[in-house]
Order: structure tokens, then C-alpha cells, then sequence
């Protein structure tokens, strides 16, 4: 089992973006992903916004997406359906948490289920307000040893989110378990915001200094909407291309996806 921390104070911040996106619809609600076209702002000769492709990404800049703070290439997606399950917030969150997973799932090109056969449920993520919370939901020691130590190492931390991954015999994510305490900086980003940047550092094993200095998102002003980075995006499509392997240490992992990701 591996585990990934992030401490009180990640960037969730968005920065502005000019992309065409993709609307994924769900029950009720709808997501902008974004297609991997940037879109200008129309200047004063233009009529309509031109549209040009964004700079693929080097190899270089992939390997540190998953190249952790030790110096280890650590790569892995999920190697079989996910089975969500969501905790401590109300219906309406609820369909925000759930729509958002299905359009990050959806735009990757894999699935969802409503059970697992092994485990019932693989993604469970909880919301709460004070660590301390988890010590007193049924089993959950069982699922995640050494609960009572890592809540007080949390607690410690000052840390408001801990996601921990387990793997199956070819490395990919079997289970994931995603914990958000919500103090005022968690509760001041909009739900949707906060979904889809769970859910997009849930979808893949990133370094845990991945997203430390810039968050997974970007903001479109005139639609006045949060997508999905759009470099972000291609990176993740790349990832579960379906000849890439489901798991990876060895850096050159890296070249290959950048090879997904040039035109053809």
C-alpha cells in the first residue's frame, strides 16, 4: 500500500485559461472538460477566436508529474472499474461528487460500476470536519491500519486532505481512500471545485508534489466555469490509452506517454 499527503495549504487556486471544451453531461447536471484546443481571446481584427493547439508536453515536464519527492518514478491508474461510495455531505454534494467522477471517468475512456466483486465499493471518500471523526466510523481501522497514528500524524500536520491508494499484482489501483477535512479553506472552494480536483488527483497515482505549486484546474472567464487543465487532460487521456501499461517505475514511462500525445 502507498499513501499520498497533501498538507493544509495546497494551491486550489485556478489561473485563467482560454480553451474549447467538451461538455460531458450527467443526471442534472453538466461538466466542461477540455478537448485539448486552446482558444484566443478575439483581438480587434479577428471576428470569431482562432484556434490553435497548445504545446504537447515534453517528456521532461510528464516525468515530474509522477516522480516523487524521494526521486522515485512511481506511475498507476486504475486497473479496473471504479466503485464509488461518498460520505458526510448532502444529496446535492452528493450528485456534484458523483457527476464529477463520471465526467473525469468518462473523458479517460474508463468505466464506473456499482460494485466491485472484490470489495463492494473501491473509492470511498469522506468529508468531515475534524479528524478525529474517523476514529468513530465503524471499520475503518479495518480498511486503513494504523488509523489512530495517521489521524495524529494528520492532526499534527494541520493537514485538511489524505489520500491513500492500494494496488492490485499488476501495480494499477485496486482501491482508493480520499479524506477532506473540511476547515474554512476547503469550505470556501465551490463544490464543483473541489470535486473535480479530487477526483482528477484520485484518477491517477501523481507525485505528491504534482499539483504543490499549481492546482489540476483552470478557470474560463467568460463562461465564468472551472475546467480541467487542458495539458492535464491529454496527460490522463494518455495514461489509459489502453497499450500503456497499467503501472510503471522506470522513467523512460515518461517518453512513452509524450508519444500518445503528439498528432498523429
Amino acid at each position: 500500500m502507498m499513501d499520498t499527503v497533501l498538507s493544509e495549504g495546497a494551491d486550489f487556486r485556478t489561473k485563467p485559461a482560454y480553451t474549447s471544451y467538451k461538455t460531458y453531461e450527467t443526471p442534472g447536471r453538466r461538466y466542461y472538460l477540455p478537448d485539448g484546443a486552446a482558444l484566443l481571446r478575439e483581438g480587434p481584427t479577428q471576428k470569431r477566436p482562432a484556434m490553435t493547439v497548445p504545446a504537447p508536453l515534453t517528456a521532461d515536464r510528464i516525468a515530474q508529474f509522477f516522480t516523487r519527492s524521494d526521486g522515485s518514478y512511481v506511475f498507476a491508474r486504475w486497473g479496473r472499474p471504479i466503485a464509488p461510495i461518498v460520505f458526510g455531505v448532502e444529496d446535492q454534494t452528493l450528485g456534484i461528487v458523483k457527476g464529477a467522477l463520471e465526467a473525469v471517468v468518462a473523458m479517460a475512456g474508463h468505466q464506473m460500476a456499482e460494485t466491485d466483486p472484490e470489495l463492494g465499493v473501491n473509492l470511498m471518500m469522506f468529508f468531515f470536519r475534524d479528524w478525529d471523526e474517523l476514529l468513530e466510523v465503524p471499520d475503518l481501522d479495518r480498511l486503513v491500519p494504523d488509523l489512530a497514528p495517521l489521524v495524529n500524524k494528520l492532526k499534527t500536520a494541520n493537514a485538511n486532505q489524505y489520500r491513500i491508494f492500494r494496488f492490485d499484482e499488476t501495480g494499477a489501483i485496486k482501491a482508493s481512500f480520499v479524506f477532506l477535512r473540511m476547515n474554512k479553506d476547503l469550505s470556501a472552494i465551490p463544490a464543483e471545485t473541489l470535486a473535480l480536483s479530487q477526483i482528477v488527483q484520485t484518477v491517477l497515482l501523481w507525485s505528491d508534489t504534482a499539483f504543490r505549486d499549481s492546482s489540476p484546474l483552470a478557470h474560463i472567464p467568460e463562461k465564468n466555469t472551472t475546467i480541467l487543465r487542458p495539458d492535464i487532460a491529454d496527460l490522463i487521456r494518455a495514461a489509459y490509452d489502453p497499450v500503456m501499461p497499467p503501472a510503471a517505475s522506470d522513467p523512460s514511462h515518461a517518453l512513452r506517454l509524450a508519444a500518445r500525445l503528439r498528432p498523429d
